[in-house]
Order: structure tokens, then sequence, then C-alpha cells
């Protein structure tokens, strides 16, 4: 089924303290156009100022595709040149950044092909769970395209030079147990099996104490930076805040009464 409208090709809902972004343009292998980038862009942001949620799943509608990439369709029209390409760029990073600069943790879960921009998508995430039929690929040497310093850097952060390199000058794909192996992604499971893996691993993090969470994230990042660049203050004030949180005193609570904690994030 053909879809029209943008909102109709982002889907967005929330289920519990999980906000869910499905591309759906399943009759191009969820490729993502301009306007498709720029809708998810504003879906995360949503998410991200919604204090219900407390995880992002980004994933694909159907079972071909995670997303195959840009949508090629545009090229002509928006990518004919280095200057449209460079204000191409400009556009559609802004979805990358999003998912990336999110405080909230976000998991990518890929069924079939994830090219590309989907890779960079995926590489965005914080967590990455793939189906035994994914296949992953960054074919932009076969299109004649360089692939952009921001979008190397997120699957380089992952892979390492070496890996990064192969998919890159070769274009090959590559099995999901391949990616794993690589760094790609965090897990592969069964087709029938990913769903409900990914969801659970969700619905832990949501039952986990949000500051902690949001900490951990942040340092995590934090460290990948150049040494200069490291903002280590804002590291040990979310950690010194965690400490301070009525959510630490619930937690302390909760294990010696050997009860559930109820993490209020605060």
């Amino acid at each position: 089924m053909e879809t029209n409208s943008e909102s109709d090709k982002i889907l967005a809902h929330v289920d519990g303290a999980i906000g869910w972004l499905t591309v759906n343009q399943p009759e191009k292998r969820n490729a993502v156009s301009l306007a498709m980038a720029a809708r998810a862009t504003e879906v995360i942001e949503q998410f991200s100022k919604d204090d219900g949620v407390r995880v992002i799943i980004l994933t694909g509608s159907g079972d071909a595709a995670f997303v195959s990439g840009a949508d090629i369709s545009e090229f002509e029209e928006k990518r004919n040149d280095a200057k449209a390409a460079a204000e191409y760029h400009l556009k559609s990073s802004q979805m990358y950044r999003a998912v990336k600069e999110t405080e909230k943790p976000t998991i990518a879960m890929i069924r079939g092909y994830c090219m590309g921009g989907g890779v960079a998508l995926a590489a965005s995430c914080d967590l990455r769970f793939c189906s035994d039929d994914a296949v992953f690929a960054i074919p932009a040497a076969r299109l004649g395209l360089g692939y952009r310093r921001y979008m190397v850097e997120l699957v380089l952060n992952l892979l390492g030079p070496a890996y990064t390199k192969e998919m890159l000058f070769t274009g090959n794909c590559f099995t999901g147990a391949e990616a794993a192996q690589m760094g790609l992604v965090n897990r592969v499971l069964e087709k029938s099996k990913l769903d409900s893996f990914v969801t659970q691993i969700a619905a832990t993090i949501t039952t986990n104490a949000p500051l902690s969470v949001h900490a951990s994230k942040v340092v995590v990042e934090e460290l990948l930076k150049d040494s200069e660049e490291q903002d280590l203050e804002r590291c040990e004030r979310l950690v010194q805040g965690c400490a301070a949180s009525e959510d630490y005193a619930e937690g302390r609570r909760a294990f010696m009464k050997k009860t559930k904690p109820v993490f209020m994030g605060r």
C-alpha cells in the first residue's frame, strides 16, 4: 500500500513509557525522503520533551527493511550537484543529530535491509538489535557519492577504522552475524523473537531510574570525545544529582524491603 503524506510515512505512537517511530514507506524499502527526515526529526523532538516517554524505539514498516537509505528518486532534483548535495546533507543530518543527541535512550530494531543512511540512523541509536535476515551496507562508492564526515563518525565510533573502511571502500553487504562481529549491532535475534526481545529490553529500561540512565548515556558519550572536548564537569554533576535524588532514596528503600522500586525521575 502506497502512502501519501509524511505523517503517513513516519508513524509515531506511545505505548506506556515507550515512544515508537516507524519509517513507513515499504514500497521503497523504507527509503527516507527529505520531508520524511524532517518529520522524523519532529517526532524525536516531541518524544524528547515528553516526560512520559523514557525510551524511544526506531524501526521500519514490514519485514523487508529497516531503512534502505535516502530516497534516490529525489537525487536528480535535490542532489544533482555539489551545492545541492551539501544542502541535502545539511537538512537530512538533522534527523541523525536529533536521534543521537536526545536525552532519552534510543533503540534501533532492524529487520531486513539497513543500507546507507539506514546504517547511519541505526548508528545514531544507543542500542541496535537485528533479525537474523538483516543485511547491512553503505553503497555510497557504488553511486559515486562521498559519505559525509558526521555520518562516517557515527559508524567509526562503533566499528573502528578497519571495518568502517571496509564498508565504505567495498559497498559490500554484511549479514547480521557479521554486523554483530564488527560491533555494529548488539545482538542478532531470530526474526520471530526480535519484537518481543526489543520490547522487553525497552520495558526494562523504563523501570530503571531515569536520572541514572541519562547520566550513564551522557558519561559514555562524553568519554568518546577527544579529551579537550569532554565536559567532565557535566558528567560529575549528573552523577552527583543521582546520589541526591529521590529515586536513589527510593532505590535504597526498595532494596532493604525487597520490593520493586518505583522511580519518578527526580
